[in-house]
Parts: C-alpha cells; sequence; structure tokens
C-alpha cells in the first residue's frame, strides 16, 4: 500500500438516503479484497457495515459521518471516501468532496434522481468532478433503463453513456450484460469476488446465454443494445474528466452485478493528483493566489475532517489530512501553518473504517490520520515550512439553533470539552453570547443534534436539555477598523455571538431584522460562510 510507484485514485460515494451507498461501499472492499464477509446496513446479528462504526449509526441504518477506506486495486492506492446520505449532515460531505479527485454517484433505479443527488451534484460541479454513475437496485422493481438515463440527463445535465445493460428487474433480474467485453457475470452468495461464473455473450442466440437468460429477456436485451448503439455516442475520456459524460452502470450492489465494473472503470478513467489552489500569507481575501501542484517537491497538506473517539476505549481524536504534494514520511517534521509550530508525526494511520495500521510514507493523493490532543482544525494546512493556507472549505451559516442545559450542573467541563471536540469536528457549530456564558449550538439539519445528544450521552456521560433558540440564521462579520468593530458589537451586542474561532457573528433572528441592520451598517461585511478571509 505504501508503495511509491502505485498511481493513487481517491474517491468518494454520494447519494440520496437509501439509495444503497453503504451497501456499495462494502461491496467495493470485497472486490478490492478488504474484507472477506460484508455486512448489511440493517442487521439483526451484529453484522454492521464496516464503514457505519457509530453506534447512532447501527442504530438508525444511515451513514452520518464519513468514512475513509483505503486499498490497493489494478496497481492503484485507491482511497474511498464513503458521504453521510442524509442532508443534515450536507456539510461534511462538502468537505470531503474538496479531498477527491473523482465521485461515484448511488440512484435508486425505482426512484430515479432525488432531492438530495442534486444537492450533492451541484457541490461536485464546483469543481467539475469527474462522475460515475451506478443505478442500483435492479433486483427489484425499477423504472425503464431508458427512463432512467433520460431522468438523470434531463435533472442532472449530464451526458449518460451505458457501459453495462441490465437483463431484466425485479423477480426475473438476471444480472447485466457488460457493453465493452460482451460478457454476463454470474456470482453467487459469498463466492469469491474473483472467480464469477462467466457467459461468454457475444453472440446472444448462444445456447448458454439463451439457457441462463431466456428467449423473452434475450430478445429484449438485443432490442436495447441496438438501440443503445445507434442513439448513445461512445465515451469520451475527456469528456468524463471535464464532467461532461458519465459512464452509468446498472446492477444491484447487494448481489454484486455491476460492482466489480464500476470498481474496474475507476480505477481506469479517474484522474490521479490535482492541483490544489492555496493563498500566501497573510491569508486574507486580497493576498496573492497560488497553486500547488502534485509534484511539487516539498510536502504540503491539508485537514479536512476530524473525528474523536473512533475508539471509545482509548478516548482518541484524529484528524483527516489529504496529502496534496511531495512526500510524507514517518517521523518526519511538519509545519502547521496556523500555530507557526514544527510537530513530529510518529504515528501517522491508515484507515479501513475504523480498523487502522502505520503508515511509513504518503505521496500526493493520500488520506492518513493524524493524532490530535485538540491542536488541529478543519482546514488546516502542512507544509514543510513554506506560508501558505489551502482554500475551498468553509463552514456554512447554521439554520436552527438549540441552547445546552445541563441536567448535572457539575458535569460543565465535560460538557465543555464535548462540545469543543464536536464542533472542531463539524457536527455542529458552537457560539458563545455576547452578553452572557451562554453556549448555542447551530446545525443545518435537526438530526445533527440527535447526534450531538447520543455522543455527548455516550462518549463524555454528559446530558441535558436541548431548548429551541429564536435565531434563523448566522453571519459572519467583517470589519474596516477596530473602532468600526467595537461599536457595532456594543450597539447590536444582544445578536453577537462568537464562533469556535472567536470570530464575531450577527446572529440573525429574521431576515428583515437582518435588511435593518445592514441598511444601518452598510461599510459592515456580513458573510453567509466562515471562508472569506
Amino acid at each position: 500500500m505504501n508503495n511509491s510507484t502505485l498511481k493513487r485514485c481517491t474517491f468518494a460515494i454520494i447519494s440520496h438516503p437509501d439509495a444503497g451507498k453503504t451497501t456499495m461501499t462494502e461491496k467495493l472492499l470485497w472486490f478490492g479484497r478488504v474484507i472477506r464477509k460484508t455486512g448489511m446496513v440493517k442487521s439483526k446479528h451484529g453484522n454492521f457495515a464496516k464503514s457505519d462504526w457509530m453506534e447512532i449509526e447501527k442504530e438508525r441504518g444511515i451513514s452520518i459521518s464519513s468514512s475513509v477506506m483505503s486499498f490497493p486495486y489494478r496497481e492503484r492506492a485507491m482511497h474511498l471516501l464513503d458521504t453521510p446520505g442524509h442532508k443534515d449532515f450536507s456539510e461534511d460531505t462538502y468537505r470531503t468532496l474538496t479531498a477527491v479527485e473523482s465521485v461515484l454517484m448511488m440512484i435508486d433505479s425505482a426512484k430515479g434522481v432525488e432531492e438530495q443527488t442534486i444537492k450533492l451534484m451541484e457541490v461536485s460541479r464546483m469543481r467539475d468532478t469527474p462522475i460515475v454513475t451506478f443505478m442500483n437496485k435492479f433486483d427489484r422493481d425499477t423504472m425503464d433503463p431508458f427512463e432512467l438515463i433520460d431522468n438523470l440527463e434531463s435533472i442532472l445535465s449530464i451526458q449518460c453513456v451505458p457501459m453495462t445493460w441490465p437483463i431484466g428487474s425485479g423477480v426475473e433480474f438476471k444480472g447485466v450484460y457488460d457493453l465493452r467485453d460482451k460478457k454476463i457475470r454470474v456470482f453467487k452468495e459469498d463466492q469469491d469476488p474473483e472467480s464469477p461464473f462467466i457467459i461468454d455473450a457475444e453472440d446472444l442466440n448462444s445456447e448458454e446465454v439463451v439457457n441462463y437468460i431466456g428467449e423473452g429477456l434475450r430478445d429484449k436485451l438485443e432490442a436495447d443494445i441496438e438501440m443503445v448503439s445507434e442513439l448513445i455516442p461512445p465515451l469520451d475520456p475527456e469528456e468524463f474528466l471535464a464532467g461532461i459524460q458519465t459512464p452509468v452502470f446498472f446492477g444491484s450492489a447487494l448481489n454484486n452485478f455491476g460492482v466489480k465494473e464500476t470498481l474496474d472503470i475507476i480505477s481506469e478513467l479517474s484522474p490521479g493528483p490535482k492541483a490544489r489552489e492555496a493563498k500566501k500569507e497573510p491569508f486574507e481575501a486580497d493576498s496573492p493566489d497560488c497553486s500547488i501542484e502534485p509534484d511539487h517537491k516539498k510536502f504540503t497538506g491539508f485537514v479536512f475532517k476530524i473525528q474523536a473517539n473512533m475508539d471509545k476505549k482509548h478516548r482518541d481524536r484524529v484528524a483527516f489530512l489529504r496529502v496534496c504534494s511531495g512526500v510524507f514520511q514517518r517521523n518526519q517534521k511538519i509545519h502547521h501553518v496556523r500555530t507557526g509550530k514544527d510537530i513530529k508525526i510518529s504515528s501517522p494511520l491508515i484507515f479501513q473504517a475504523q480498523d487502522r495500521e502505520i503508515a511509513e510514507e504518503a505521496y500526493a493523493g493520500d488520506i492518513i490520520g493524524l493524532h490530535d490532543s485538540g491542536k488541529y482544525h478543519i482546514g488546516d494546512t502542512f507544509t514543510e515550512g513554506e506560508k501558505l493556507q489551502f482554500t475551498g472549505i468553509p463552514n456554512f451559516a447554521p439554520e436552527i439553533f438549540r441552547k445546552v442545559t445541563l441536567k448535572d450542573p457539575l458535569k460543565g467541563k465535560q460538557l465543555d470539552k464535548g462540545l469543543k471536540q464536536l464542533s472542531e469536528e463539524g457536527t455542529v457549530q458552537c457560539f458563545t453570547r455576547h452578553t452572557s456564558p451562554e453556549k448555542i449550538l447551530g446545525a443545518v439539519g435537526s438530526l445533527q443534534f440527535e447526534v450531538v445528544k447520543h455522543r455527548l450521552e455516550d462518549e463524555y456521560g454528559v446530558r441535558g436539555e436541548y431548548e429551541g433558540f429564536p435565531f434563523v440564521g448566522i453571519r459572519w462579520l467583517k470589519f474596516k477598523n477596530d473602532h468600526q468593530k467595537s461599536q457595532f458589537i456594543s450597539i447590536n451586542g444582544h445578536n453577537i455571538a462568537y464562533d469556535g474561532k472567536n470570530r464575531p457573528c450577527f446572529c440573525v433572528r429574521s431576515e428583515w431584522d437582518l435588511k435593518l441592520v445592514q441598511e444601518k451598517n452598510p461599510e459592515v461585511e456580513f458573510f453567509k460562510n466562515s471562508d472569506f478571509r
């Protein structure tokens, strides 16, 4: 895995909830020979999905935290990032997408494109990220495959190029026809993933094909393939890399059909590490931009995710770092740009969900974990001494707010520690009011508060009451000088709170409230996300 000759392939899975994303993640790990037995997302026997390690994920059968899994495949070092599917955790997904070069998009074939898929596609489009599409759940009743293609093209404005084609659906589903090598792969439960039964289907009239799929499905498959060849142009790798075309695979992740073909195309066509935009000191909005190429000789990287208590027995906290250039080596000293300190990294980690091992070295495109005692923040840049700051990892303005009241007043320190860590992870944003030490939690969706409540109780032993707060938004503020800042805060103190970096924010009680204060203070700048500097 540490072999420098392996070409890096860093990709994420996105989908609307319940489209089969976590099941697909498990199967990709199975085909990558990372695991020998896959776990259902919802399990009655404790055989949970490997990428869902948090207790609440196992209880609810959903993914709410981005997981990182690394494995070698076809002479490439694959880094698979399984993103949260639930819309309440879109910030975590957005940050994850800044760390990848391509995306696998899962579609429920009975429903087509859904709301969260549209939002995630918009984020992917911001960086022209190449997208591979998997039309899942053909072992159930589905939309017609041509209808699915039209649905995807019309809603997401991307050209679909089928790479496999379904043979039936629901109870009649027989698998998929590989349009590239004209074969049908048949899988059986617990069979070695590298040894499926392969049917040569170049001649659809062959006895072997007809015996397996029947004459009715053979006739439909032949007609469908002819229509695909006449109506749909072949895949152009350059159009794929530009985000204009998406190779489309039909199948059933649960039953392995179409999964290997999808992983093959990702390893074959997905790009390696790209250049990353950064700013030079003093890191203000108008400071000069620069571009860090992956072959830049010196090591650089940035933290895109922080996760505490992945192993509750050790109360650990891990910062996930994307290497952007150069070579990182174990026991190397690297420069933490925000603090200006040099830090020796003696135990860098690589991951397979909650499983981990020591990484001796890492190259551009690799994801490594740094043990964190609370020093690191999301967005932190590391270099070999260069004064750079990678850009594009903001916090978005929360829309729902809660006040936390302790049931046990003696647990104040545990509450402060838990909220600090959870906010630094990006699970929730924590603000302190200007007029009192009161803590306010801000989130995009209500499920985030459930996670905070669960984790505070489970990991920190803290029980609290969560009351609604009459804010509808937050705006980060930028002032021309200190006098303007102190005057604004003095006048609007009841609406001022400070974020985790002690930056002043204006708490919005209504859109009319915000509009009025902006009109009264035309020289003060208001921002919907924190990445304005």
